[in-house]
């Protein structure tokens, strides 16, 4: 029986023919990470990295949706008593992780990645008033996205995957996070390894 090259891995969520688990090198975190993606997000197979990131961190988890208002795991997470809550998102307001770290005595800290695109990203703050109530992280960077193959808003921006690589770099910077170098090295290599398969593709 000839097997569909179409058949998805569903670790992964690509194809099985581009199936990028091979290249997943988890890393243990004290800080946990809850992903919001956005669906169409989810339908993206060729290059969405919110999965890779998930896969990358154990400790980290994904949810689906637009408005999370009235998600009742989110907001377990939010109102927990033991942890202190932040969004990855620029604004005035932000704190900026190059110049101060984050986190309360005694609390474990909790990072929202939100995967989506810049407008939808926006859409999914306003929708969720329990998210966009947290208190907004942010970095400065000089490093340009390898995502080679889909063109960025703007120069600076990066893929869910890259932020979350500077996000894990400026935490262990400010000792928040003991990473080993090679880890942190390693941490891109499924994004690295599906940006080379996309442009294989587009030859």
């Amino acid at each position: 029986m000839k097997l569909d090259h179409r058949t998805v891995c569903y670790n992964c969520y690509r194809p099985k023919s581009s199936c990028m688990c091979a290249y997943i090198t988890p890393i243990e975190t004290k800080t946990k990470f809850i992903i919001l993606m956005h669906p169409k997000e989810f339908r993206k197979t060729k290059n969405g990295t919110g999965h890779f990131t998930h896969l990358s961190l154990p400790n980290s988890e994904l949810y689906v949706g637009i408005d999370f208002t009235e998600h009742d795991r989110i907001n377990e997470i939010i109102h927990n008593p033991h942890y202190s809550c932040y969004v990855l998102y620029p604004s005035k307001e932000s704190i900026v992780l190059n110049n101060k770290p984050i986190g309360e005595e005694r609390k474990k800290s909790v990072i929202f990645l939100i995967d989506a695109t810049w407008p939808c990203s926006r859409a999914m703050l306003r929708a969720s008033s329990n998210i966009d109530r947290l208190p907004k992280v942010s970095f400065r960077h000089t490093k340009t996205s390898a995502f080679t193959f889909k063109e960025q808003p703007k120069a600076y921006c990066l893929s869910t995957m890259e932020s979350t690589l500077c996000l894990l770099e400026l935490l262990n910077s400010h000792h928040i996070e003991n990473l080993d170098k090679k880890s942190l090295e390693n941490f891109l290599n499924p994004f690295y390894q599906m940006v080379s398969y996309q442009l294989s593709c587009n030859l």
